[in-house]
């Protein structure tokens, strides 16, 4: 009896050992750093808030190369130079004028388009990447309250809107930001965009023109906010954009005689 339990100890010893052995060891998971919202600024209109169907596979776009997930407010270039977005679009009356004025000043912009207009538009984002500018995602709703809703919702606004882009600017046309509605970024949003490869964008100045106060507000509130290195946030969608046109008419001959150059935000 002695021997045998002997035995029975040693043998229990060493299949507890093997056990110990094959198992790995696993690392605690950590919190994600709680984000803000961009500070400042709102979108044009409240868009259709119907969830939307699940994501399938085939609409998934496939993964770039990982960028930074911190909401980016600074600009490629230094000096002094100003970053120019245009939000809400494609839309057929207003991008092609708003493409106009920034061709015959050479400036260059970025467009944060809703995934559907670019859909229905894809001459204008094929134009817009021909002449230069960049591309931007900007959801397939326009929800400012995004961030309240679930994981598959955030998931289908950004990688929707991003399919739908990409399909309309053709093969080789990159996209390389993602703006959310009203600022509404939050970690998991940002980590969609960014694990996507776009970069999550911010701004400083807000022209507020999706008030349509007129241009000499418009004009004049960008005039106030404006700095060399500071990212300018206009709409080229979303409503009757005639006032911001005429506004960004000036602006852009204010910014030629100030010596202001055109920039692009990092990535």
């Amino acid at each position: 009896m002695r021997i045998g339990r002997g035995v029975a100890a040693v043998l229990a010893a060493a299949g507890l050992a093997l056990s110990l052995a094959a198992c790995g060891t696993s690392g605690d998971g950590s919190a994600e750093a709680a984000g803000g919202r961009i500070p400042a600024g709102r979108a044009t209109q409240q868009h259709d808030r119907v969830p939307p169907p699940p994501l399938s596979p085939t609409s998934k776009p496939t993964p770039a190369t990982t960028v930074g997930r911190e909401i980016q407010h600074t600009l490629e270039d230094g000096g002094r130079s100003v970053g120019l977005t245009f939000d809400d679009g494609p839309d057929p009356n207003w991008t092609p004028q708003v493409l106009a004025l920034l061709k015959q000043h050479h400036a260059k912009a970025v467009f944060c388009m809703i995934g559907p207009n670019a859909a229905a538009h894809p001459d204008l984002v094929r134009q817009v990447v021909a002449e230069g500018h960049r591309l931007c995602d900007h959801s397939v709703h326009h929800n400012e309250r995004q961030s309240s809703r679930s994981d598959a919702y955030n998931r289908h606004e950004v990688l929707d809107a991003q399919r739908d882009i990409a399909a309309a600017a053709g093969p080789g046309a990159k996209l390389w930001y993602y703006r959310a509605p009203g600022g509404d970024f939050t970690p998991a949003i940002r980590a969609v965009a960014a694990d996507h490869g776009l970069r999550p964008l911010g701004w400083q100045v807000d022209s507020e023109d999706w008030r349509r106060p007129g241009s000499d507000a418009i004009l004049g509130t960008v005039l106030s906010q404006l700095k060399p290195g500071r990212i300018v946030l206009m709409h080229d969608g979303g409503g009757d954009r005639a006032q911001t046109v005429a506004a960004l008419r000036r602006l852009l001959d204010r910014l030629d005689s100030e010596g202001y150059t055109y920039s692009f935000p990092r990535r």
